[in-house]
This record gives structure tokens, sequence and C-alpha cells, in this order.
């Protein structure tokens, strides 16, 4: 395996899509082995001038010995317990996305596999889990380590998950978001506020800090018992401004509503190496807005609107009547 993935000459033909890291870390190893057996060799022979004919106590062997005794009697070293290959530290865990999958999981039949993702999905449905849920990034991880573990794997109870777990899991995303703040000075970042409602109709305030590998939420602030005016506005985002560091924040990014440009102009005021500037996708929704408004435009969508209904009907109805032939 050594030689296939260093790509020597031997008994195997090299690997042509082995990364070069790995190739090199091979090729040491190999060259390390082929060291430490010839030292091992020299001494034994130091020690034994007249061959290997002398008999010697089984005590007297250095480990070194005992290695190269077992590695010229292939019995011996069957006969004792497998000791974990040095090659196996070159290779991904089997919880690394994209990992060899081991035999046992490759030779599971049709009917195993059946009811594993049976099982997956009756707990989707019994605790009504949107099927999109599949798609988070943690799903096929989450996986990976419970088949890692195998079947001694007990899972995390109710208060587990209420109060332990989620102290760490806390503690893992403020970890997380203290790494990036090298970043935001390095590079400098940008504050981002997206008012919305919910649907309790509360208006919230989404505070988020942009760099140019990713986006990071900072905070929500339900703002329907604040009087949403430009000064009001302005200690919001002077606070965001203060966490973050005035000297790491070179940007400021709000809707096009009046009481955000006045909010921004007054952050400028009082930090001159902050800009602000209107969300483009706030611009594009108000023009098309716009757009709509206008007579010949609205006739159009009226038009179109219409079409859809009667549209929606007639495949009602052919489903209806396909429905009834069947029967």
């Amino acid at each position: 395996m050594k030689q296939h993935l260093a790509g020597v000459k031997g008994d195997i033909g090299p690997c042509k899509s082995v990364p070069p890291d790995v190739r090199f870390r091979m090729e040491n190893s190999l060259q390390e082995f082929v060291n430490s057996k010839k030292a091992i060799q020299e001494a034994y022979e130091c020690r034994n001038p007249y061959g290997p004919n002398v008999s010697q106590f089984e005590g007297d062997m250095t480990e070194g010995e005992e290695e190269v005794q077992k590695m010229q009697s292939p019995m011996a070293a069957n006969s004792g317990k497998r000791k974990k290959s040095t090659v196996d530290k070159y290779f991904a865990p089997r919880d690394t996305q994209g990992a060899q999958p081991s035999m046992r999981s490759v030779l599971v039949g049709k009917e195993a596999i059946w009811r594993a993702d049976m099982s997956v999905g009756r707990f989707f449905y019994d605790a009504c889990i949107p099927i999109n849920a599949v798609n988070s990034f943690y799903f096929k991880p989450m996986l990976d380590v419970i088949s890692t573990i195998g079947p001694g794997y007990k899972d995390p109870n109710y208060h587990q998950l209420q109060v332990n777990l989620l102290k760490d899991a806390k503690k893992e995303v403020q970890l997380l978001v203290d790494s990036y703040r090298a970043i935001w000075a390095k590079v400098g970042c940008t504050i981002m506020g997206d008012g919305w409602t919910d649907n309790r109709q509360r208006t919230l305030i989404n505070f988020l800090v942009y760099r140019p590998e990713r986006i990071s939420f900072v905070k929500f602030v339900d703002a329907l018992d604040i009087v949403k005016d430009a000064t009001n506005l302005f200690k919001l985002f002077d606070e965001v401004i203060e966490w973050v560091g005035p000297l790491n924040v070179v940007h400021i990014v709000t809707n096009n509503a009046a009481n955000y440009v006045v909010a921004g102009r007054l952050i400028s005021q009082k930090y001159k190496h902050i800009n602000w500037s209107p969300c483009a996708t706030h611009c594009l929704n108000l023009i098309f807005k716009d757009i709509g408004k206008m007579d010949h435009v609205a006739e159009l969508v009226r038009r179109a609107s219409k079409v859809t209904i009667f549209a929606y009907n007639h495949i009602a109805l052919l489903s209806w009547h396909y429905k009834k032939n069947e029967k």
C-alpha cells in the first residue's frame, strides 16, 4: 500500500490520483522503514558476530531485534495481536465527508438500508420536522459520527439538549465569532441592518457583520416598542459598531427608507471613516414596485393573473375527470 501511494516501483503499480502531500509522506515513511530495518540488522550483527545459529535467551533480545524476528517469521507475526498500521493516520476518519466507506457498510443488504431510512423518515414525520432539514450542514456529519460509534451509542436526553449541549454550542459559536475579530481588524468589515416583520407582526431588525469570506449574525432587536426614527436607529447601529470595534468597521448598509438614510448620515458624521450606502436589493424592489404601478403594466399583471387562475381551474377539473374514469 505504501509503495502504491508513494509511486515506488515494486509489486504494485503507482497510484495516479494520490495527492502530492500524501505521496511525500509515504516516501518518507518507506525511507524511515528501510533505515530502521538496516539499523536493527546492524545492531543484531554486532551482538551476534558468529551468525544467527548461536542460541540466545528470549529475554536477551531487544525490542528492535524482536521486530526483525517477526519480519523474518510471518507466522509468528500473525499469531500475535495485530498492531495498528502507521498508514492509518494518513487516511480520513470514517466520519469525514467523502471518506472511504467501511466494508460493513458496503456489504449491508438493501433491506437493512431500507429499515434505516424508514427509521429516519418516521422520526421526521412524527416530530413534524420540515423535510428540507436534511439539507442542513450538520445532518450528514451527525449520521456519520453515530455510525462510527456503532450500536453502543446512547442519544442525549432532553435535559442535555436543553442545557448542557446548548451551553457547549453557545461556547463554540462565541469562540468562532471571537476568531473573526482578527480578520475584521485586518481587512475591515461591513455592518448590515435588515428590518422585517415576523408572523406575529413584530418589527424586528437583524444586525449582521459582513466580510469577504462570510456573514456573521450579531443580534436582532425587537423594535415593536421603539419609535423607529433616525435617532433611535442611530443608537442601535452605534451599539453594534462599538461591539465590533469602530476601527474595524468601514461600511454601513441599510434599506433606503428615509429614517435609515438620516441614521446613516449621523453615523458618517460621528465616524468619519465609515461610509453609508443603501441596500441594492431594496432599491431594485422599490423600482419594480413603481414600474408595477404604471397603468399598462398593472393591466398586464391583471390579465396574467386571470390566465393563471383559469389554468389552475382547468388542471383541477382534468384531474377529477381522470380519477373518475379510474374508478
